[in-house]
């Protein structure tokens, strides 16, 4: 279901061009804060997005503010957001789940927050509170903390710098390297695991993301798997 806002001026404007069809108008502007005010508001989303012709992004998302208006234009996305990564070929190269999301149109950047959880194609997950991803620049970083499950072993720290498929990535501090399996480098005084959150997907021993406390709370959102 969608929802389109009309604001009084416009209505006042639709009034006028009725009753004066041979005069010249001029636009009128919102009379409301377009900071604060959206153009339009869409509800129930499910959307494919295109860039340079192709079908890129798949959005789903309860409420989709958009704000054309604002010094800024930007689009929110206050009661969260999944988002799928599509490659040329219609694959999905990466999903993301978070609890809310700004999408800042003529920057072409992305600011996911709370609770921000991603999947590469290879099935590694990743973990933070704040996310932003640059389209033009075809990256993803974060200055927050970060948690990454791999197939061996977690790695932790502040600060990361990825390409936009989660394939090639950085940790700019390093906290811990912790083998999911308990092994470590004789002499290594690497910190053990905390498996109380983070469940094994039948049928594999890769352990999958800890569960989103949004989805504890019975969210609509789940935590994203690849196949």
């Amino acid at each position: 279901m969608r929802k389109l806002l009309l604001f009084p001026a416009v209505l006042v404007l639709a009034g006028i061009i009725v009753a004066c069809e041979d005069e010249k108008h001029t636009y009128v502007a919102n009379v409301s804060d377009p900071e604060t005010t959206p153009t339009m508001v869409t509800e129930d989303v499910t959307t494919l997005i295109s860039d340079s012709g192709y079908t890129r992004y798949k959005i789903v998302s309860p409420v989709w503010n958009i704000y054309d208006d604002a010094k800024e234009p930007h689009w929110t996305f206050p009661e969260g957001l999944a988002l799928e990564n599509y490659d040329l070929a219609m694959k999905v190269a990466a999903n993301m789940n978070c609890d809310s999301a700004t999408y800042f149109s003529n920057k072409r950047i992305w600011r996911l927050d709370g609770n921000v959880v991603m999947v590469n194609v290879q099935r590694d997950s990743f973990l933070t509170q704040q996310l932003f991803w640059d389209q033009t620049a075809n990256k993803l970083y974060s200055d927050s903390f970060i948690h990454i499950v791999k197939a061996r072993h977690i790695i932790e720290g502040y600060g990361f710098v990825s390409n936009q498929e989660m394939t090639q990535y950085s940790v700019n501090r390093p906290t811990a390297i912790i083998p999911i399996d308990g092994d470590k480098a004789p002499g290594s005084r690497a910190p053990q695991a905390d498996t109380s959150s983070v469940s094994i997907d039948p049928g594999s021993d890769r352990p999958l993301a800890p569960e989103r406390a949004s989805r504890r709370n019975n969210s609509p959102f789940i935590t994203p798997v690849i196949p």
